[in-house]
């Protein structure tokens, strides 16, 4: 059976704005000590490989991981952070404005809904579940490391799951920094042994609060 953790990285340098496709920035201490943290949680779970976006706060936060594992780094592209347009290094705010409604034009079925020059939902999952099958293809069989984004996570897990889909965005609730969803290929499709918990190693490093401030608008 075909194991995937599909894990968003480690907190960025500049947790308070939006970091789209359009941004590559790194992580933060914090981030570091977190990927890190991680890289000891996954170690003895053996995986075959960890891949990542070709994005630096993606790569950072996997090759930790990799290293500890001593198991492959590869890249895929295509997982890389949705593009967000205007919005680009603007401040978050989890009370109105353009990426809250996103979300509730989303949740109401206008999946084709998006802000100037940012991707739809159905532009993500467009792009990301073709990536996730290839990723699940190559290492058939065995059980990967996944690290990619919050939102790339969140539309995968919506498109990928039975009894999910857009109008679930608020109940599957939020993708915290370096949250693990563990996912089993079965004849059908794909199954949750659990969603977007964050390793005991790595909540330790914040007494279990959240990081990465921003990320509160999207649960």
């Amino acid at each position: 059976m075909t194991t995937i953790w599909l894990t968003r990285h480690a907190e960025t340098a500049i947790p308070t704005v939006f970091h789209g496709a359009e941004s590559d920035v790194g992580l933060s201490e914090l981030g570091r000590r977190q990927a890190e943290a991680a890289a000891a949680w996954f170690a003895p779970l053996a995986p075959s490989a960890v891949v990542s976006s070709a994005m630096t706060r993606a790569k950072d936060t996997a090759a930790p991981i990799a290293a500890a594992c001593g198991v492959p780094h590869l890249i895929e592209p295509a997982l890389h952070e949705r593009r967000v347009g205007v919005l680009s290094g603007t401040a978050f705010s989890s009370e109105g404005g353009p990426w809250p409604d996103t979300i509730n034009r989303w949740v109401a079925g206008e999946t084709s809904f998006t802000t100037p020059g940012a991707e739809s939902f159905d532009q993500l999952r467009a792009r990301l579940v073709p990536a996730f099958r290839r990723v699940a293809e190559r290492f058939a069989g065995g059980r990967v490391v996944v690290v990619a984004h919050g939102v790339v996570c969140k539309v995968l897990l919506l498109s990928l799951l039975p009894g999910y889909g857009p109008a679930a965005w608020l109940r599957l609730g939020r993708v915290a920094n370096l949250s693990v969803s563990d996912l089993r290929q079965t004849g059908e499709g794909w199954e949750a042994v659990w969603l977007l918990e964050v390793p005991p190693t790595v909540a330790a490093l914040t007494a279990g609060l959240p990081t990465e401030a921003g990320e509160k608008s999207q649960g």
